[in-house]
């Protein structure tokens, strides 16, 4: 029986638990999408440290709905906002480097974005990029191959 990556994940981080491993620190990101047209795009934004593509995302901070969390991080990263979902679409793992060179695992909980205003500034206008995708195309760009799924399989509820 051969097990997909994110059942495979959820297997792992489970023994690691069993066994006294720290399970992953939890953040939060934004699925920034569109229709143009009637072409479904969905917005990647460059990291600040290595420059590849990723979703807006970050950490919950006090007193914010895990949902909100992620709006607030599109609009700091990428001058986006819009409707957000108020329930995860799916989840991802990676691997965070820390300023002390040792690497945190981390599980990010996906949040729809449907955009209805793109800011011509935002705060990390200076440090990122940010671009256009088909879901397609842009499944191509991301790192994490959960993450590839998640978007290249995204469709809209509403």
């Amino acid at each position: 029986m051969l097990l997909s990556h994110r059942t495979w994940q959820h297997s792992v981080d489970r023994i690691r638990r069993l066994l006294g491993g720290l399970p992953p620190r939890v953040q939060v990101a934004a699925l920034p999408w569109r229709l143009s047209g009637s072409r479904l795009e969905v917005m990647l934004i460059t990291s600040r440290d290595s420059g590849r593509w990723v979703l807006p995302k970050g950490w919950p901070e006090n007193g914010e709905l895990l949902h909100e969390s992620a709006a607030r991080e599109a609009t700091e990263e990428a001058g986006l906002h819009g409707a957000i979902g108020a329930e995860e679409i799916g989840s991802y793992f990676y691997g965070k480097g820390l300023k002390t060179g040792l690497e945190t695992r981390c599980r990010v909980l996906v949040f729809p974005l449907r955009v209805e205003q793109v800011d011509e500034t935002w705060p990390e206008q200076g440090e990122r990029t940010r671009k256009w995708f088909t879901p397609a195309e842009a499944a191509t760009k991301v790192r994490e191959s959960d993450l590839a799924e998640l978007v290249e399989l995204f469709a809209p509820r509403d």
